[in-house]
């Protein structure tokens, strides 16, 4: 006998809105008599969890009156908490044909046919507006806002359908949908799961928190996120292969389940750190851990505002028990990873390496050292290095 879910989705149910066979044939047969709308990668993965369910309770692209009040509140009109706006944003020329109440047909950027919006409202946004509140900035180099700011000025609203759920084809054996990892949770009969949202190869740091969250929890969802990321960020597949050795070598395999999050990096900071929580509490998490400067990028954010956001939420509104962890260092006195809390050490007896100078290191062709790394992990990083040749983010 199982026990029920631990954990209800945001809102109380998983959405689906996957195409059932009939819907998939009925939007078949209109397909070339659809108006139609291109989607960018990020609106792809959008409409990809909004399907599945991992968006729970959005059903669709936000209308206006949800956005304005996420945008500025970081609550739903029904009042769930809710911190990144989820939007399809076209240009004036794309949105002056299109008709409320009409069928859009969604084609992916190669052109093929993936999705179906109702088009419920169309409205024009303040990107400055959603700048500001949502990353804390107006400033064009930061990657959000870049984003924001290369747009379309009206935003298309609607419930959507995904026309068919597809085998994702770099990680098949990792794609697992929220029904799904709620499934194998109680199967494994798991009632505490934590969450972890990372962009990076798992270094030492990251080992470290996820074991001491491992101690008072039942099981770890390990989440890579591969969907966008900026052009500096380690590929998706470069690290999955440091996953990979790390759960060989490093971690109990009956305590971890590896699954890919399909979802495009925002670089919101604290508000993406909510985001990152609610999206886990869809997937069956209990628990999700927040370290230094989640979501973070550049110094647009302090080191722990991502953990303080979530004092401005009622916990049980939230429904999800943050797990927050000072940054990780290698102690030279104890000989072991710690933080502040742990470590009586001074400054100068804690490793730190910063990622610019593990990034020179392996373009000289010099491993990390294993304060920092796993010799396993720090191999295939110069490995990828190598091949590839490319600037990453560490």
């Amino acid at each position: 006998m199982t026990h029920p879910d631990s954990i209800a989705p945001h809102g109380g149910t998983l959405i689906n809105r996957i195409a059932t066979p009939d819907q998939r044939a009925e939007f078949l047969d209109k397909a070339d008599f659809l108006p139609r709308v291109q989607l960018d990668e990020r609106a792809v993965s959008d409409l990809e969890l909004i399907a599945i369910g991992g968006f729970s309770p959005l059903t669709g692209f936000m209308e206006q009156s949800d956005y304005d009040r996420v945008v500025n509140e970081m609550h739903l009109v029904n009042g769930l908490p809710w911190s990144i706006p989820i939007t399809l944003s076209v240009t004036e020329e794309v949105a002056a044909p299109l008709k409320e109440g009409s069928l859009l047909r969604l084609d992916d950027p190669l052109g093929r046919f993936v999705g179906v919006l109702q088009l419920t409202q169309k409205y024009h946004y303040d990107k400055r507006h959603e700048a500001l509140m949502v990353y804390r900035t107006n400033e064009e180099k930061h990657p959000g806002v870049a984003v924001v700011y290369k747009q379309g000025t009206v935003n298309l609203a609607g419930p959507v359908w995904l026309l068919q759920r597809e085998p994702n084809k770099r990680f098949p054996t990792y794609q697992i949908d929220p029904a799904e990892s709620r499934a194998l949770f109680r199967d494994k009969g798991w009632k505490t799961i934590v969450g972890f949202q990372t962009r990076n190869p798992i270094h030492r740091a990251h080992e470290y928190i996820i074991k001491c969250a491992l101690e008072i929890v039942d099981g770890l969802f390990l989440h890579p996120l591969v969907g966008a990321t900026k052009e500096d960020d380690i590929p998706a597949d470069v690290r999955m292969n440091c996953y990979e050795i790390m759960l060989e070598h490093y971690f109990p395999k009956e305590r971890v389940i590896l699954a890919i999050n399909p979802a495009a990096m925002r670089y919101a900071g604290p508000r993406e750190a909510i985001f990152h929580a609610l999206l886990r509490k869809n997937y069956g998490c209990t628990h999700f851990i927040v370290g230094r400067d989640h979501a973070g990028v550049g110094d647009y954010y302090g080191t722990y505002d991502a953990q303080h956001i979530f004092d401005e939420f009622d916990p049980d509104e939230l429904g999800i028990t943050p797990l927050k962890f000072e940054h990780a260092f290698y102690c030279l006195r104890t000989k072991q990873m710690a933080t502040t809390k742990t470590s009586p050490s001074t400054r100068e007896e804690r490793v730190h390496l910063s990622g610019t100078k593990v990034r020179e290191m392996l373009r000289r062709g010099e491993l990390p050292p294993p304060e920092f790394s796993r010799p396993e992990v720090a191999a295939e990083l110069a490995r990828a290095m190598r091949i590839q040749e490319i600037t990453y983010e560490i």
